[in-house]
């Protein structure tokens, strides 16, 4: 991807990191934005040698305050509001590559920030991250977090937290189940960090294919979630990977995965 105005790429080891890069903005995402992390997403996806994706915010005040309200107001005042909605991958686009997504969060985390990290498979959360879904407020809908935050956190909560749109902090969100754990801001980078290099040390077919039982077993009755499982059972057994795990485990080392 050689044309990126609003995000960066870079790589470590098996990770690979989008970072939101607009931080004099709080990361606040035009259209343009969201579409060069989904392409971000995607390459990432395709690139063999990147096995996990690490998703964060620029700066030290927000992962993103959301869609660009600057623009919105641009266009509300200089004639009628011409609505181009957005295409679905736009919110869910961590939930749709099959490599595993974890979102690094600290500072501001709200509206379409929020939904960007919710669609991410895994949420760490600083200790100053503080959430909000405040799109009622303008009249507006929370569309994707309102589709996903039931799957996490108690009905009722979610529905006080959307239909009043006020903020919460890392703390409330780690009670209700919306992010994985809460860290000191200062230590946020390395947790992440060695979470991710903690996955990458399981067979990343293994770990690609258990996201798909996930995602596509908690839309279906348990007994065709288990027959997704034991297609992709057949499958996991036929590579390479799963055989060197065998032999790693009887020979008590280390596996050498390889994607094969």
């Amino acid at each position: 991807m050689s044309d990126k105005t609003y995000i960066t790429m870079e790589r470590r080891d098996r990770v690979g990191y989008v970072t939101l890069n607009r931080p004099d903005k709080l990361n606040a995402m035009p259209r343009k934005m969201y579409q060069e992390i989904s392409a971000g997403l995607q390459e990432y996806d395709a690139d063999d040698d990147i096995w996990v994706i690490v998703v964060r915010g620029a700066g030290d005040r927000a992962f993103s305050a959301g869609a660009d309200l600057e623009l919105l107001h641009g266009s509300l005042t200089t004639g009628p509001f011409e609505w181009k909605p957005f295409k679905a991958d736009r919110f869910d686009m961590g939930l749709q590559v099959s490599k595993p997504v974890i979102a690094a969060v600290h500072g501001f985390c709200l509206a379409g920030g929020m939904e960007l990290a919710m669609s991410c498979d895994i949420r760490i959360a600083a200790d100053n991250a503080m959430f909000a879904a405040p799109e009622v407020k303008w009249s507006v809908l929370h569309g994707f977090g309102a589709l996903v935050m039931p799957r996490s956190a108690p009905l009722g909560a979610v529905m006080e937290l959307l239909m009043t749109g006020r903020r919460f902090d890392a703390q409330e969100a780690y009670r209700l189940g919306i992010v994985n754990r809460v860290v000191p801001v200062a230590d946020l980078q390395k947790t992440v960090d060695d979470l991710a290099d903690e996955i990458c040390r399981n067979g990343p077919l293994a770990v690609r294919m258990t996201k798909e039982i996930v995602l596509r077993g908690r839309e279906l009755p348990l007994n065709d979630g288990l027959r997704i499982y034991r297609e992709l059972n057949k499958l996991i057994h036929l590579t390479e990977d799963s055989t060197e795990g065998a032999k790693a485990w009887a020979e008590r080392r280390p596996a050498r995965y390889a994607a094969r």
